[in-house]
C-alpha cells in the first residue's frame, strides 16, 4: 500500500482504516457517539488524534442536507441573563458533535427577521430563539424551517414547536404581590424602555395593585420611546438603556414626581442598583422609608447593602433544557411537552422586608406550573 503523502488530508475512510472498522461506523461515533459503544470510541478516537484527523463539516452538511450547527438567536450579547442562558447551552452539548453559533438580535424585530432569513438558508440542525415576539414573517420562516425549534425565557399557549421559559406576568405579579403583603401603598414600576417580556412584568405589576385598590398609572416611570425597541445610544446622550446610572436617574424621577412613594418595583436588576443608589445619596432609608426590588437576581442583588429583593429566573437552567429538548428531537423523540414552565422564584431580602425578617429567608416562591 502506498505511503499516503504528509501533506494531504486525512479522510474518514483513512481513520476507519486504521481502526479496523468501517466508515459508517466512524461517522456514526462523530455525530451520534452516545450509539457507539464507549470501546469502540477509545479506538475510533485514538485513530483520529494519531491521524488529526479533522472533519469535513460542509461535506457532512451536503451529505445529510443539513449542518451541525444549533443557531441561538438572544436579543444581547452584553447581559449577564443571555450570557448565562448561552452558557447553559453550551453545558448541554455534552459530548454531542453540535456546533452552536449565536447571533444577537439587539432586541430588533427587523435584525432577528433578516438573521432567520439568513439561518434558514443554511439548513441548521436546529434553531433556539429567545421570546415569542417574532414578527410574522419571521414565525412563518421558523414554522417552515425543517428542523427542531424551540423558543425559550417566555411562556405562550402556541409555540411554534416547543418554548421553554416562565411567565413573566405571574413573575411580575408575584414580586409586587410581595410588595403589598409588606405593608408598601404607593409602589412604583421603574423602566427604561419595555420589551414585550417586559410588558408582561408590567402587567403583573398591574393586576396586583388593582387587586390591592391601589394602582395608580401616574406611579409607571418610564424613560424615552414606548417602542418595544431600545432607542439607539446616540438618542440617550450616549447612556446605556440599561445602567446603574439610568435607575438612579428614574428613581429621582419618580420620587420628585410622588413624594409620597414607599417602594419600587425596577424593571430589572441594574436599575434597582441604580434606585438604591439614589436612596443612599439621599440618605433614605432602605426599606424603612422605601422598599426596593428587580427583576432576574444577578450576583450583586444579595451583595448589595442591604441586600435587594429579587426575581430569580433560572438562566442556565433554561438554556440546558433547551439544548437537551434539541438533542432528543434530533434522535428522533417526539416533543414530550410543547410548554415547558421552569417556573421562578421570589428571593425576599432585606430591601423589601420592613420587619427585618425575611419571611421565607432566601427560600424560594416556586411558581411552576404544577403549582397553579
Amino acid at each position: 500500500m502506498a505511503k499516503r503523502r504528509s501533506s494531504s488530508r486525512p479522510t474518514i475512510s483513512d481513520v476507519a482504516s486504521l481502526a479496523g472498522v468501517g466508515a459508517i461506523t466512524v461517522s456514526r461515533a462523530l455525530r451520534e457517539p452516545h450509539k457507539v459503544s464507549s470501546t469502540l470510541r477509545k479506538v475510533i478516537d485514538d485513530a483520529i488524534k494519531k491521524l488529526n484527523y479533522v472533519p469535513d463539516l460542509n461535506a457532512r452538511a451536503l451529505a445529510s442536507k443539513r449542518s451541525d450547527v444549533v443557531a441561538v438567536l438572544v436579543p444581547s450579547l452584553t447581559q449577564s441573563v443571555f450570557s448565562d442562558v448561552v452558557r447553559g447551552i453550551y453545558d448541554g452539548l455534552a459530548e454531542s458533535p453540535l456546533r452552536i453559533e449565536v447571533a444577537n438580535t439587539g432586541y430588533n424585530p427587523e435584525i432577528e427577521e433578516h438573521l432567520v432569513s439568513r439561518i434558514v438558508r443554511h439548513q441548521p440542525a436546529a434553531i433556539i430563539v429567545s421570546g415569542t415576539d417574532q414578527s410574522a414573517a419571521t414565525r412563518q420562516m421558523l414554522e417552515n424551517a425543517g428542523c427542531p425549534v424551540v423558543q425559550i425565557m417566555d411562556l405562550c399557549d402556541n409555540p411554534i414547536q416547543q418554548i421553554i421559559g416562565f411567565s413573566h406576568e405571574r413573575a411580575g405579579y408575584e414580586m409586587t404581590r410581595h410588595l403589598v403583603l409588606q405593608g408598601y401603598k404607593r409602589i412604583a414600576f421603574l423602566t427604561a424602555w419595555l420589551s414585550d417580556r417586559s410588558s408582561g412584568r408590567l402587567n403583573g405589576y398591574k393586576r396586583a395593585l388593582q387587586e390591592a385598590g391601589t394602582y395608580d398609572p401616574a406611579l409607571v416611570v418610564q424613560r424615552g420611546s414606548t417602542s418595544t425597541t431600545p432607542p439607539p445610544i446616540a438618542e440617550q446622550g450616549g447612556k446605556s438603556f440599561l445602567s446603574a446610572q439610568m435607575g438612579k436617574e428614574l428613581m429621582f424621577e419618580a420620587m420628585e414626581r410622588h413624594p409620597d412613594l414607599d417602594a419600587v418595583f425596577c424593571n430589572n436588576d441594574v436599575l434597582a442598583l441604580g434606585a438604591l443608589f439614589a436612596c443612599q445619596s439621599l440618605n433614605i432609608d432602605v426599606p424603612g422609608k422605601v422598599g426596593i426590588a428587580g427583576f432576574n437576581d444577578l450576583d450583586y442583588m444579595e451583595a448589595a447593602h442591604p441586600p435587594l429583593s429579587s426575581v430569580r429566573i433560572h438562566r442556565w437552567r433554561c438554556g440546558y433544557e433547551a439544548m437537551t429538548a434539541v438533542r432528543h428531537r434530533l434522535d428522533g423523540a417526539e416533543i414530550a411537552e410543547a410548554v415547558v414552565d421552569i417556573g421562578f422564584d421570589i428571593m425576599e431580602r432585606e430591601s423589601t422586608v420592613r420587619s427585618g425578617i425575611v419571611t421565607q429567608s432566601e427560600a424560594t416562591m416556586s411558581m411552576a406550573a404544577s403549582d397553579r
